[in-house]
Order: C-alpha cells, then sequence, then structure tokens
C-alpha cells in the first residue's frame, strides 16, 4: 500500500519506557511492512525547556534508529508551531507531515488545530472505557476525527457497561509487528514475568452506586499476592518507580515475588525484548477498571510475549470473540484460576508456547491489523 501517514505518539517524554515504545512501535512497523512512508509526530508543551526537548528527542531518535525509523521523528507544539531548539536539530515539524493520506493518532488530547491540517484522520482508543469515561464526564476533550477505532471489544456496543461518547466507533485488535519478535526458546529455570508500574497518578474512579475506587495494577494485584505460595514455579515482577515503596516491595519479595526495577530490565525497547526472551511467559493483572468494564481488554505489552512463543496468563477482562481462556492465552479470575493457569501452562509448555504465536499471529499480525485500519479510514 503506498501512502504517507502520520502517527501521533507518546513517547517523548517517556525516554526508560522501552516497553511503552513498543505501543506506537508497533504501529509504525506495521505501516511501514505494508509500503507505508512514515512520520512519527510528537506533540511538546511550550513550558518545557529548549535543553529538555533536545534530550528528549535525542534519546527517542536513539530509540527508534534500531527500527531505522530516527529520521520520521517530527516534532511540534500542541497548536502545530514549529519546535526547534538549534539549527542543527535533527527532526521534522508539522509541515513535513501535513501532506499525509492519514493522520493516525494516539494521543487523545491533539488539539483540533493539529487534526485539521490532514485531510483524513482517525482516533486509536487504547484506554477502552476509561476514554470514554473521561469524555462522558468532560473531563478531556478528544478533537473531531473521521473515524474513531478502539481495541476494546465492547466500545460503542449497546451492552457496553461505559457510555460511548456519542460517537461510532470501530473494533481493532492492538497490532504487534511479528517480524521484530524473534522465537527463541527460554532459558533454563526462566519465571514467569511482567513489566508494570505499580502504582499511577493519583488515577480514581466511580462505580455505578458512586463509590470511589482506585484504578492502579497494585490494586489489581492485591488477591493474587499470595500466588507464589501457592506455585514451585518462579514469578518476577519488573516494577517502574511510579507508586512503589520500599516496604512494599519487601513485603512482595517475602511472599515470593522476585522484584526488580523495570528501568533496569526495559529501559529501551530491545531490553524489553531481551527480557521477554528471558521469561519462561507472562503473568500480569490489569486495573480493576478492565474488569468492571468488562472490555475485553489485552496489553500491548501481552502481545510481545506471545509474539515470543511465551504463554500469557492474565487477568479476565470479559468475553472475547478472539482472546482464548486456555489456548495459548490463559485468562484467570481468582487466585485458583490462576494457580490452576500457572500449572497448566509449566506441564504442557511445548505446545503452549506454539499455540501463543499461533494466536499473536491469527489475531494480532501488524499488517493485518494496520492494514485493515487503513482500509476503513481512508474509504470515502
Amino acid at each position: 500500500m503506498s501512502a504517507k501517514v502520520c502517527l501521533i505518539g507518546n513517547a517523548l517524554h517517556y525516554p526508560q519506557g522501552g516497553g511503552y515504545l513498543w505501543i506506537y512501535l508497533n504501529w509504525a512497523l506495521g505501516l511501514r511492512a505494508l509500503g507505508c512512508d512514515v512520520v512519527w509526530l510528537e506533540l511538546v508543551s511550550p513550558q518545557t525547556p529548549s535543553d529538555d526537548v533536545a534530550w528528549f528527542a535525542s534519546a527517542l531518535q536513539t530509540h527508534l534508529g534500531r527500527y531505522e525509523l530516527d529520521d520520521a521523528l517530527a516534532i511540534c507544539g500542541p497548536e502545530g508551531g514549529s519546535v526547534r531548539c538549534s539549527e542543527e536539530d535533527g527532526w521534522l515539524d508539522l509541515e513535513s507531515a501535513t501532506d499525509a493520506d492519514l493522520l493516525l493518532n494516539i494521543v487523545y488530547g491533539a488539539s483540533s488545530t493539529v487534526v485539521r491540517r490532514f485531510r483524513r484522520s482517525a482516533l486509536i482508543d487504547i484506554d477502552p472505557g476509561l476514554l470514554q469515561v473521561w469524555m462522558d464526564r468532560g473531563w478531556i476533550s478528544v478533537a473531531p476525527h473521521d473515524v474513531y477505532f478502539s481495541i476494546g471489544e465492547t466500545v460503542g456496543l449497546s451492552e457496553a457497561r461505559f457510555p460511548s461518547g456519542s460517537l461510532e466507533w470501530h473494533y481493532t485488535p492492538p497490532p504487534v509487528a511479528l517480524d521484530w519478535w524473534p522465537l527463541d526458546p527460554p532459558p533454563p529455570e526462566a519465571p514467569f514475568t511482567t513489566v508494570t508500574h505499580w502504582g499511577t497518578f493519583d488515577e480514581w474512579l466511580e462505580d455505578e452506586e458512586g463509590q470511589v475506587y482506585s484504578n492502579d495494577k497494585r490494586d489489581g494485584f492485591l488477591p493474587f499476592l499470595e500466588l507464589p505460595l501457592r506455585t514451585d514455579q518462579p514469578l518476577e515482577l519488573a516494577l517502574g518507580y511510579i507508586g512503589l515503596q520500599p516496604e512494599e516491595a519487601e513485603r512482595l519479595r517475602a511472599l515470593g515475588w522476585r522484584v526488580r526495577p523495570a528501568e533496569e530490565v526495559a529501559s529501551t525497547p530491545w531490553d524489553f525484548q531481551s527480557y521477554v526472551a528471558r521469561s519462561v511467559g507472562e503473568f500480569s493483572c490489569a486495573k480493576p477498571s478492565c474488569m468492571r468494564f468488562e472490555n475485553a481488554w489485552v496489553s500491548d505489552r501481552t502481545l510481545g510475549y506471545l509474539a515470543s512463543g511465551r504463554p500469557a496468563i492474565v487477568q479476565h477482562t470479559g468475553p472475547s470473540r478472539i482472546l482464548p481462556d486456555r489456548d495459548g492465552m490463559f485468562r484467570f479470575r481468582t487466585l485458583d484460576e490462576a494457580v490452576e493457569c500457572v500449572e497448566a501452562v509449566a506441564s504442557d509448555y511445548p505446545e503452549q508456547s506454539r499455540r501463543a504465536r499461533a494466536l499473536a499471529e491469527e489475531h494480532f499480525d501488524a499488517q493485518k491489523v494496520v492494514g485493515r485500519v487503513l482500509e476503513r479510514a481512508l474509504a470515502p
């Protein structure tokens, strides 16, 4: 497909988030594999000091360089203005992207001024249920786009447990760029792992009864903290710096979890891949909102495990047309079910590894996923 696509990402200010960067890398690499000319656009606040902008841009270009995307980086202000720190700046500006056939936007706060510069625009919702609640309550204002996609299977349907935001939503699975995820066997004694932030920036939500609850990974993991006491399989958490207190880390270790700083094992995209490759599979919980919304959410992080032939044991986020409960991906609701899933993977590992990769190939192959999104987004 010969098209020029501008992808708006939100990775500039998180240079140590190697796993997080794959959210956008999988889309960009999928676009390029389809023959698209890709511009990677980042928005920067005018209050950001120029030295910081230059440092962040250099770090992001270094990461993108491994995938031959460093010369595709463009940076502009929130309203599209040029951002220059010196005459030697090595990035593009908005003007270099506005002739694109499509704006593919994964940043909800992109202004209408920026979005209107493109002849066609598509929004990608990667926070199903949350984004719609934020919009419904006026906490966020999303610029008008030509078409809206969500990775949540129930978004926009009558049975959804959250509002639709008065928009027509189209479902798309999240993509994984399979060619970049090799199939190598894990080392002996490899643990089940995951990479995540333990806390959040005070993310609180209100349920249907008006009760306020905390929506962070800490609360998602709380019912399952005793899992290491119920299995002989090693379990490891690579936790980000946000929200993790030293006493909590010690409590986790006392319960049998291995705990490592995420910044040590996943500060670059390739470090994250190496960490996945040193794992036997993933064990992870979701934010509480995913279970309350039953949005059938699956993490881009989990897709990296699946693509690497690593079975994923993850919390059940609602009925799904494509996510299995016991076939390469194991979805649990209770601690007993989590124990059962861990033992099932360990007892049938070669077959579950094969099925994990097959699941990624069938439903999440970036070329197929991105191709379908482009077809719909570019349709007259």
